[in-house]
């Protein structure tokens, strides 16, 4: 009896475990020396992703961003849509940004890596492409923002030219049918067997203690 009570409340510590976010999708590292599309001054850039696992809820992303030497990258206008900046909205939120590594590049902008939290408000989404649009600030306190071009696999388009190569991010989530443990009832001889190499590691828990 206490070995099955001692097998639950393990079974239970499992199931409580909450999942850890993973890479949904990466477009690829980013290049610096090649190109950028400007996100500002009405500009919006969209590039595909695409979602393996239904149920996955999209928790953060990654982006190559070009600045001017000094400048910051606080936040922006991020959206995902089922069209090319169209369609079905799954999310349209100004997040905030804080800036990883930077390097300069032979044009001497300064090319960092800006990541965002969602924040627990990310869209839930089954598997499936969908389209992650960028669209920056306007306003004179906002700074200008190139997102990086590093021709990775997705497809990409600026609104005011259409088709275009496309842009270097990654895409950050949670999927719950990665994240949920089997309900099946264990034979009662695999209770056993679980249950005495439980009793095993105990065993040698307390000779190490004492």
């Amino acid at each position: 009896m206490k070995t099955l009570l001692l097998l639950s409340a393990c079974c239970l510590i499992l199931a409580a475990v909450p999942a850890t976010a993973q890479t949904v999708y990466s477009n690829g590292p980013i290049n610096g020396n090649n190109d950028a599309w400007s996100i500002n001054f009405g500009f919006i850039v969209s590039d595909t992703f695409n979602v393996t696992n239904n149920g996955t809820t999209i928790t953060g992303a990654s982006f190559g961003i070009w600045l001017f030497a000094g400048s910051t990258f606080p936040f922006d206008e991020l959206s995902i849509t089922s069209g090319e900046n169209s369609g079905t909205s799954y999310f349209d939120q100004t997040v905030n940004f804080t800036q990883g590594p930077c390097t300069v590049n032979q044009y001497g902008y300064e090319v960092c890596q800006e990541n965002t939290n969602l924040n627990g408000n990310g869209p839930t989404l089954n598997a499936g492409t969908y389209w992650l649009n960028l669209q920056g600030c306007n306003l004179p306190e906002c700074p200008t923002a190139f997102w990086d071009e590093n021709s990775g696999p997705s497809m990409a388009s600026e609104n005011s030219v259409g088709s275009i190569p496309s842009e270097s991010f990654t895409i950050l989530g949670t999927s719950s049918s990665t994240s949920t443990t089997t309900t099946s009832v264990p034979e009662p001889s695999s209770i056993m067997l679980l249950g005495s190499g439980m009793l095993a590691l105990a065993g040698l828990a307390r000779r190490r203690l004492f």
